[in-house]
């Protein structure tokens, strides 16, 4: 994404700083990194492969054949293999332990970048009072997002049950997504990213924050999909089955619970969510592209048009691949990049009045 320089200093809360900033994008795309690893993860049914939470000695992988043996024999006393996975061997469950591994690598890693450059930062009095406090929100849900998501691996863990709670993958996905804003937002701040004053301009404000906030909720929607597996409910488009709108919608009881839980509905509302999404996004990108706009409008503006294109195939083709790795996996970590990119269009709106 091309950012111009402001041309005048930001007022508080944050000081201009270009390496501060820098730091913070990094965070952001190994956030994004780690979301893209967390849904190859979860396609690839990964995620149940390290069966206990060890913050800093987790870090280290088997070394040995009898360490490998002794991580699938743990593997083997869980329900998941127990009812589906009884054929896979050694070799087969070493191919699932590295990406499970490769995640919560990740998740360590990006506490190291964060904690090393924060010292030195404050070290130089680099960290304005208000930035600081950002921060520690940051660091503070940052560690809760390492408890939150042992928490969604235990609901797999236990007795009858072969995959994650889709309400413990939504709440981790959601909050991996607010952290991600939060990170860029700060970020465009910090670095001096223009952002218009202009009071033509000022109608489009309220619709970037609806799309901002009506995407996170299709994202959330996205992980009930992926909790569901309810991708694979339906492999035609535009029709479910051949029908246009799919049978057995409200089929559980009591009626409410449809919505979380039955495949066909919860396939249903996310197209259908999708295509609102689309249609706003579509109408916020195109106007503003025929207003009289300042440059980084008119920039993140065409992020969001071309992102929002790009993800419309993606998610057809999703679908009709039945959930193909490579596309279902660029699918989920192209909604997030629609996300910041929606993101930085209201950044560039939000001054307008």
């Amino acid at each position: 994404m091309a950012i111009a320089a402001s041309a005048s200093p930001l007022p508080a809360p944050v000081r201009n700083d270009t390496g501060v900033a820098v730091w913070l994008f990094v965070i952001a795309g190994m956030i994004a990194a780690m979301v893209l690893v967390g849904g190859l993860t979860r396609l690839t049914g990964s995620g149940l492969s390290i069966t206990e939470w060890q913050p800093v000695t987790g870090m280290i992988p088997p070394l040995s054949e009898a360490a490998w043996q002794a991580e699938f024999a743990k593997y083997q006393g869980t329900p998941q293999y127990e009812l589906i996975n009884r054929e896979l061997g050694l070799a087969g469950f070493q191919s699932i332990y590295w990406w499970e591994w490769t995640h919560r690598l990740l998740g360590r890693l990006i506490g190291i970048v964060f904690a090393i450059p924060f010292l030195f930062f404050l070290w130089q009095r680099r960290i304005t009072r208000v930035l600081s406090l950002r921060l520690a929100i940051i660091f503070l849900f940052g560690g809760a997002q390492g408890v939150l998501g042992w928490w969604m691996v235990q609901s797999g863990l236990e007795p009858s049950r072969v995959a994650v709670s889709q309400y413990r993958l939504a709440a981790h996905l959601g909050l991996a997504i607010l952290l991600f804003g939060y990170i860029l937002w700060t970020a465009l701040e910090v670095i001096g990213a223009r952002r218009t004053n202009m009071a033509a301009l000022a109608r489009f404000k309220p619709w970037a924050a609806a799309l901002v906030a009506f995407l996170f909720v299709q994202m959330l929607l996205g992980a009930f999909m992926a909790g569901l597996d309810a991708g694979r409910a339906f492999a035609d488009w535009p029709t479910y089955g051949g029908a246009w709108v799919p049978p057995g919608l409200y089929d559980l009881s009591p009626w409410w619970i449809n919505h979380f839980e039955n495949p066909a509905l919860v396939h249903f509302q996310h197209r259908t969510a999708g295509y609102a999404v689309a249609v706003l996004a579509l109408w916020l990108s195109l106007s503003l592209g025929n207003a009289p706009a300042e440059k980084p409008v008119h920039i993140a503006g065409l992020h969001v048009l071309a992102l929002t294109i790009v993800q419309i195939m993606l998610g057809i083709f999703t679908v009709t691949s039945r959930v193909a790795l490579p596309i279902a996996a660029l699918h989920q970590i192209g909604a997030l990049l629609l996300f910041g990119a929606s993101l930085w269009l209201a950044y560039a709106l939000s001054r307008s009045r």
